[in-house]
C-alpha cells in the first residue's frame, strides 16, 4: 500500500526514493530587474525620439557610470565594456604585454577568463588551485612561473576571494602584473580591502547572471592607475587617441564599447548592490551555521580574513562518511527541491579548445610563434583542481532568497546526510 505523504515524512523516506520533498515549490527566481530599470531606458528611449539624437555610447550615463563604479571600488578609474570576456581582453591589451611571452591563467574559470590571453598572442600556462579552493594560491602560481611570463590572472571564482597578499608579494618582487578576474565577486573583500583594488587593473563581468548588472551583457575595467584606464579606452575602441594630441588611432584594436543604454541600467544596479550583497550574506550565514552539526558535510574553505559575496555556495562533501558517492548525493539532494549541482569543472587545460589549439584556424599560435622561448608541449594536469572540483558540490545562492530558503537547503543537506551516513 503507497504511503501517504505524512508517513513519508516520518520515515524520513528520500525524495529520490519515492519520498515527500522538502521543498515542494520552485525557490524563487531572482527578479533582478524592475521599474526603476525600465523607468531609465524608458527615459533614454524618450529622449531619442524628441531629439532625433540615437541612443550613444561614450555618453553622460557611460561617464556616470564609470564615476560611481569606481566610487563604489573606493576610488580609481573605470571602463565600461560590452562584456566580461571583453574586460579581460582590454584589460590585458592596456597593459601592452610583449607577444610570444606566457600569461598564468586561473585553474578554474569561465572560457572568457582564459581565452583572451591566446587572443592576444600569449601562451595561457594554467595555475593550479590551491588545496580546498577553486582559486590558485602564490605556491602554485609560482610553480609555473618562468623567465617569459608576462603577467598574471588570477580569479575570485564563486565570489571567494583568493589568498592575494602572497600572489602580490610574489609578482612584485618579478615585476609582474597582476590583472584580478573579478567576474564573479563584486564587492567581495580581501583584509578589508575590495578585490580588483589589489592587483593592478581588474576584470568584471555585469551580464545579467552577476551581482550587479549593466544588461544582458557588459563588463567593466578597473584600475587605480590613471595611464593604464586611458590605454584601456584606446585599446576598447579601436585605438581611437584619447587624452593624448595624436590625430588618428594609435593602435590596433575592436570596438568593445558599452553605450549609455547598459550604463543607464548599471547605474540603479549600483545603488542597489550593497543591498543585494547584504542579503547574500545573511542567507550563506544562515546555511552555514545551520549545516555546522552535520558530519559529511561543510562550506569550502577560504581564505582567512576574506569575505565572500557567494555568486554560488560550495559545498565539500566528505565522501568517505558516505555511502554514496558525491554524484549520487547531489541528485538526493536536487530531488528535495533544492538546487545543488554536482559538479563546477572549468579547468581550462581540459577544454577541447586548450589541448587542440583551436585559437587561430591553420596554425598553433600563440604556442607555435616563432619568437616563442617557452616549453611548447607543457601540460597541465591541476590536481588540486581536479581534487576541489570532484570533492565538492555547487549550489547558486541570490538575493531574492530569504530565510524559508535557506531553511530548506539545510534540512535538505540534513536529511540527504542522515540517510546516507556510515
Amino acid at each position: 500500500m503507497a504511503l501517504s505523504n505524512a508517513e513519508r515524512k516520518t520515515n524520513n523516506m528520500l525524495a529520490i526514493d519515492g519520498g515527500a520533498k522538502i521543498r515542494e515549490t520552485p525557490f524563487p527566481k531572482r527578479h533582478l530587474f524592475g521599474e526603476e530599470e525600465r523607468a531609465v531606458a524608458v527615459k533614454l528611449f524618450d529622449a531619442a525620439i524628441e531629439s532625433g539624437n540615437a541612443i550613444n555610447y561614450n555618453g553622460p550615463e557611460e561617464l556616470a557610470y564609470e564615476q560611481e563604479f569606481a566610487a563604489f571600488m573606493g576610488g580609481g578609474y573605470a571602463d565600461l565594456v560590452n562584456s566580461g570576456t571583453s574586460a579581460l581582453y582590454v584589460a590585458l591589451g592596456a597593459l601592452e604585454l610583449q607577444t610570444a611571452g606566457e600569461v598564468v591563467i586561473p585553474p578554474i574559470t569561465d572560457p572568457g577568463g582564459a581565452m583572451p590571453v591566446a587572443l592576444l598572442c600569449q601562451v595561457p600556462v594554467v595555475s593550479d588551485a590551491a588545496p580546498g579552493s577553486f582559486n590558485a594560491g602564490a605556491e602554485q602560481i609560482e610553480a609555473v612561473l618562468t623567465p617569459h611570463t608576462r603577467a598574471i590572472v588570477v580569479a575570485h571564482i564563486a565570489g571567494e576571494p583568493a589568498d592575494m597578499d602572497p600572489i602580490l608579494e610574489l609578482a612584485q618582487a618579478r615585476g609582474i602584473p597582476v590583472i584580478e578576474d573579478c567576474a564573479q565577486a563584486h564587492g567581495a573583500l580581501y583584509k578589508g580591502r575590495m578585490v580588483g583594488t589589489l592587483g593592478d587593473i581588474a576584470a568584471f563581468s555585469t551580464m545579467s547572471g552577476k551581482h550587479h548588472a549593466t544588461g544582458p551583457q557588459g563588463g567593466v575595467v578597473f584600475t587605480r592607475d590613471e595611464a593604464l584606464v586611458w590605454e584601456s579606452k584606446r585599446f576598447s575602441d579601436r585605438g581611437k587617441p584619447f587624452n593624448t594630441e595624436a590625430t588618428s588611432n594609435l593602435r590596433a584594436g575592436l570596438n568593445l564599447n558599452g553605450n549609455d543604454l547598459s550604463a543607464a541600467i548599471g547605474r540603479v544596479q549600483l545603488r542597489r548592490i550593497v543591498a543585494m550583497n547584504d542579503r547574500r550574506h545573511q542567507v550563506a550565514a544562515q546555511i552555514e551555521e545551520g549545516i555546522a552539526g552535520l558530519k559529511a558535510v561543510r562550506l569550502g574553505w577560504q581564505a582567512e580574513q576574506t569575505q565572500g559575496v557567494y555568486w554560488f555556495m560550495r559545498f565539500h562533501v566528505d565522501v568517505d562518511k558516505l555511502t554514496v558517492d558525491k554524484d549520487s548525493f547531489a541528485k538526493a539532494v536536487a530531488a528535495e527541491g533544492v538546487p545543488v549541482s554536482a559538479l563546477y569543472r572549468h579547468i581550462p587545460s581540459e577544454a577541447i579548445w586548450f589541448k587542440e589549439r583551436k585559437v587561430f584556424p591553420g596554425s598553433d599560435y600563440p604556442w607555435g610563434l616563432p619568437a616563442y622561448q617557452g616549453d611548447r608541449n607543457a601540460e597541465f594536469p591541476c590536481p588540486n583542481a581536479v581534487e576541489s572540483a570532484e570533492r565538492h558540490c555547487i549550489m547558486s545562492i541570490h538575493d531574492n532568497w530569504g530565510e524559508q530558503e535557506a531553511a530548506d537547503v539545510v534540512a535538505a543537506l540534513a536529511k540527504v546526510e542522515a540517510a546516507y551516513l556510515r
